[in-house]
């Protein structure tokens, strides 16, 4: 059984959905593991990792719509602005994602359905850099 841990250093260009299915597969290719599972973990609080349709770009639209929707920014109710009007809005959208997914590996390559990609989900309207960690499980 081998343990593997690594990194993604992911700039953003604001909100918006970032695949990074592809990356996430070279980590798995680097660290040989054929079976096992990768989990993918984001150490910020104002963005998601998330699986979602990656064939089709208006199922990732919509999504942004549903959340711009769902939580808007320029709203009065919220107090926590220290960092814009963006900050508090992008809180809420990380908490109700996720902050890491988990995905099986058979003969070295992940499990996902036809249509599922991996990808970071930038909540705030400024660039950043996202840290993205990997840990690879398996043998």
């Amino acid at each position: 059984m081998s343990v593997c841990h690594d990194r993604i250093e992911i700039r953003t260009n604001g909100k918006g959905l970032y695949e990074i299915t592809d990356e996430l597969q070279s980590k798995i290719d680097k660290c040989g593991v054929q079976n096992g599972t990768a989990t993918v973990f984001v150490q910020h609080t104002s963005c998601s990792v998330i699986m979602m349709e990656n064939a089709d770009p208006t199922a990732r639209r919509d999504l942004e719509e549903f959340f711009n929707r769902l939580v808007p920014e320029d709203v009065d109710y919220f107090t926590h602005r220290s960092e814009g009007n963006d900050d508090m809005p992008s809180h809420i959208r990380m908490v109700l994602t996720r902050t890491s997914e988990t995905v099986p590996i058979v003969n070295g390559e992940m499990q996902l359905g036809t249509w599922q990609g991996i990808f970071l989900f930038e909540h705030r309207r400024a660039a950043r850099r996202r840290k993205v960690f990997v840990t690879v499980i398996g043998e």
